[in-house]
């Protein structure tokens, strides 16, 4: 399912490229929404013990996928 970069809450988990490479990610905060683009703080693993904190960025238009 596809939502707007706008529409994004925290804890969702979203499809997005961290590291090169496409993954899972879980939004951990929502940094400056405001802005022109939505910036977003991700764990880039399920279980955040093992997980790396990322920040991702999107276009407010932007239709980013939801991880099922």
């Amino acid at each position: 399912m596809k939502i707007q970069a706008l529409n994004i809450q925290v804890g969702d988990r979203i499809v997005a490229y961290c590291n090169n490479k496409k993954q899972i990610c879980t939004v951990k905060r929502i940094i400056d929404p405001e802005q022109a683009n939505i910036t977003l703080s991700v764990f880039t693993a399920e279980h955040y013990r093992i997980s790396v904190l990322r920040v991702v960025r999107f276009q407010r238009d932007a239709l980013v996928d939801l991880a099922n």
